[in-house]
């Protein structure tokens, strides 16, 4: 990043900067490995092309029209449009099968051979499906899904094709981005890539305290908490229901913490270079039912998947078909019926969509009952919504009260750490195991002698509160004040003040954060995603 930052804003040639930003980035990536590099590249170059063949085909067709705009009859236009949308259609179909089918093979073909090898055998069939020797590329997934974005937005025209290959390279690697996110899209990020950037200094001093802060919360925080969420997990089974409890606890603050820190560095990363990557977290754990909480995680992620897979399942014409087939019954023609009709499409597409969001997360069944209780716990409260206003408006509760908005978000989070269950268990049989255990198997006094020994030493366990406090004021300050962030509300502050506050967090890393040898502080948890 340094050597970047330097060679970026000292390079006179202010029209070749983003070639810095390309350079540093595949510098970046083969440092993984070699071996990599060939599947970004041909992400990248057959996206070009494809979405070149595109245009090409969509500017042939106006061209058609123009041309025979006296001679043709309106019936003639759409039957002439319908045909060539057909064909852009099955262009980028295509693209989608080449690239998502790579992703698709590299990371759950091992999970569905043994799931048919597994099948195969209750029926007592012999033949066995071969495992093989895969390799994961780095950062697969989220290359994989901003490039499939950007295709699908030249179909829709919402955007002109990128005409040099290498910028569109550079969106496609940009190195802050690449390990984790945040997935961007191409209207929102691609201008600021090839503007060439004056060097700021409130930029830089605001992307060097996010990129501290991330710091804080991955090496203090995440780090530490890995140690005892690691030692649980590796034998979940010689510990009761209340370790396995405070082991679900630990992993809400260890995945937040890891997660929001490595999208606050990327981000930080970039803003140094004057380019604004989108938020990917807004404050999830204050959420207040389970649809808000996942507006408020990931968010880039909701985003690319209500654009290019929940509105088009949604606003598809077997769904609206559904519905109105639904208004046209006796029971569709009762108030409960037409609110049935109004939200079944939406909540069906939200169910396939947290089920795409399971398998997503990895090769393995736990994760379909990751999606599964999400997209399932989103399907009914949408459709029993009205049974739950009939309800609290019987008690005399005022939704709006701030002891029933403390209720919801209680209600949330136990919620999300069923689902996280799934996340941290070996597999779905033990993701069941260990919520039975958390019910029924509560033991306070052997479960606290148990905590006591997972790691981390008394002082740890001091730490990870303190910070987590920390992170909690933080995070109450950024709820009141939504409209501003707390770097731009510090500058505002004397500067002894920012100072002050500037260097304890700086030491505060380097006496309280986990790294050296034994350590690798640079894995992050979604980099297996």
């Amino acid at each position: 990043m340094a050597a970047t930052v330097l060679l970026y804003f000292l390079l006179p040639l202010k029209k070749y900067k983003w070639v810095v930003l390309l350079a540093a980035s595949y510098f970046f990536y083969l440092c993984a490995g070699f071996k990599f590099a060939a599947f970004i590249l041909f992400t990248t170059f057959s996206t070009y092309l494809f979405a070149l063949f595109i245009d090409k085909v969509s500017q042939n067709a106006k061209a058609k029209v123009k041309a025979n705009k006296a001679t043709w009859d309106r019936e003639q236009k759409k039957k002439y449009k319908n045909k060539i949308k057909i064909q852009k259609r099955l262009i980028m179909a295509l693209l989608l099968v080449l690239n998502f089918g790579i992703l698709a093979f590299l990371k759950y073909y091992n999970f569905f051979a043994g799931s048919l090898n597994d099948l195969l055998g209750i029926f007592g069939i012999g033949f066995s499906a071969p495992t093989l020797k895969l390799i994961l590329p780095l950062g697969i997934s989220f290359y994989t899904f901003q490039s499939m974005g950007y295709i699908v937005d030249v179909y829709r025209e919402k955007i002109a094709p990128e005409k040099n290959p290498l910028k569109l390279a550079l969106f496609v690697s940009f190195f802050p981005q690449i390990i984790q996110g945040p997935i961007s899209f191409y209207d929102q990020l691609a201008h600021q890539l090839y503007e060439p950037h004056k060097f700021d200094f409130t930029r830089f001093k605001h992307g060097m305290q996010l990129i501290l802060w991330g710091y804080f919360k991955k090496l203090v925080i995440a780090d530490r908490a890995v140690i005892a969420l690691n030692t649980v997990i590796d034998d979940y089974s010689a510990y009761n229901g209340t370790t396995i409890t405070f082991t679900v606890l630990i992993y809400a603050l260890q995945l937040y913490a890891d997660f929001s820190g490595g999208i606050d560095i990327s981000r930080g990363v970039a803003q140094i270079f004057g380019i604004d990557m989108a938020h990917n977290f807004k404050r999830p754990y204050f959420a207040k039912d389970i649809n808000d909480y996942w507006r408020r995680w990931h968010i880039t992620l909701g985003a690319w998947l209500k654009n290019y897979v929940f509105y088009p399942i949604a606003m598809s014409k077997q769904f609206i078909n559904m519905s109105k087939n639904i208004k046209n019954t006796k029971f569709g023609n009762t108030k409960a019926g037409a609110h049935i009709a109004k939200v079944l499409p939406t909540s069906i597409a939200s169910l396939i969509v947290f089920l795409i969001v399971g398998i997503w997360h990895g090769a393995n069944w736990k994760y379909v009952g990751f999606g599964l209780w999400n997209g399932l716990i989103i399907m009914i409260s949408i459709l029993l919504k009205p049974v739950f206003d009939f309800v609290l408006e019987k008690l005399h509760i005022n939704p709006k009260s701030f002891l029933y908005g403390i209720f919801q978000m209680l209600r949330t989070f136990i919620v999300v750490l069923v689902g996280y269950v799934f996340d941290i268990a070996p597999s779905f049989s033990g993701a069941v195991k260990m919520i039975k255990m958390s019910l029924l198997d509560q033991h306070i006094r052997t479960g606290i002698s148990q905590i006591c020994n997972l790691g981390l030493g008394k002082k740890d366990y001091v730490v990870l509160l303190i910070g987590m406090l920390v992170v909690f004021v933080v995070s109450v300050i950024q709820e009141r004040n939504s409209n501003t962030t707390l770097r731009v509300m510090l500058d505002k502050k004397p500067l002894i003040l920012r100072w002050s506050l500037t260097l304890v967090c700086l030491v505060t890393v380097l006496i309280f954060g986990i790294y050296g040898p034994g350590y690798n502080p640079a894995e992050f948890v979604y980099m297996q995603f």
